[in-house]
């Protein structure tokens, strides 16, 4: 119980995008663990995971409920938004696609489900009306649950002051992405921070070198305590008052993509920074 209760009060949660990655069983896995075992071990070593399958295909409430059951209690699970409502020419005509997602069964997960990726394609240009019409559409709660959604925008026409507007007054975060893939902008949007690293490389047994790791220990501490790390990208220079020095906020940090397979090894090195201990299985 001693750390769970320290990975709860830190507010930070640091992981990676799934489970089921055949690489991972060559450097993170147990040799000889079983499969239907990895996300036991896995939530055991990490304090959260994003579920990318929920985005491609819809999800039956038994795996949410058996996902919640296998992993601890402090556990965090985020989720890729359904594509079918992301990837469509007028968002305002989301409402069914969104429905079916948000009563697909994830309220099943209890107090492990964590906040909601929308996630939009690299080519979807920023229109303000279409896009206030869309966070019209998120609920902000299920079963009794309350819901935080996040939006991955990849197109560099949301790098602007209307976007950030609309994502603060509808209390979206805004996907930190280190890409150089897509556009990269820090400035906080909501009371929490989602952050998706993708520079992890193959050379590095961590994915990263160290004084990085430590950077973005660092840069998750200062998220928590309300402020915006210094050296990143940001929009605007100067923010509103709330945003620029703002209560503690729940961070969430995931290593995705890059070089997958050091994912789990650079997520495991913050965790050690921040004082994270695993739970032995």
């Amino acid at each position: 119980m001693a750390a769970a209760s320290k990975k709860r009060a830190a507010g930070i949660r640091v992981g990676v995008g799934g489970w089921t990655f055949a690489p991972w069983r060559d450097n993170f896995y147990p040799k000889g663990l079983v499969q239907s075992k990895e996300l036991v071990y896995a939530s055991r070593q990490l304090s959260a995971i994003e579920i990318n399958g929920t985005y491609y295909s819809t999800q039956k409430p038994e795996s949410f409920a058996k996902w919640r059951d296998e992993t601890p209690d402090d556990f965090v699970f985020s989720l890729k938004a359904t594509r079918y409502a992301t990837n469509r020419r007028v968002l305002a005509e989301a409402g069914e696609s969104v429905h079916r997602f948000i009563h697909s069964g994830i309220a099943e997960l209890g107090p492990k489900l964590g906040p909601i990726v929308w996630q939009f394609m690299p080519t979807k240009v920023f229109d303000a009306e279409d896009f206030e019409a869309f966070l019209q559409l998120l609920p902000d709660k299920i079963d009794g649950l309350p819901l935080r959604h996040v939006m991955d925008v990849r197109h560099e026409s949301f790098m602007v002051p209307e976007y950030l507007a609309l994502a603060r007054q509808y209390g979206c975060a805004s996907v930190f992405t280190d890409s150089e893939k897509f556009p990269s902008f820090a400035d906080p949007s909501a009371d929490f921070i989602y952050a998706r690293l993708m520079r992890s490389r193959e050379d590095l047994q961590a994915g990263y070198p160290p004084k990085e790791l430590a950077q973005w220990a660092a840069h998750a501490q200062t998220w928590a305590a309300g402020a915006t790390p210094e050296g990143l990208p940001l929009i605007e220079a100067k923010p509103p008052a709330k945003f620029a020095k703002a209560a503690p906020r729940d961070v969430f940090m995931f290593f995705i993509n890059g070089a997958k397979e050091r994912a789990p090894a650079a997520a495991q090195a913050v965790l050690k920074k921040l004082g994270f201990v695993p739970e032995a299985i």
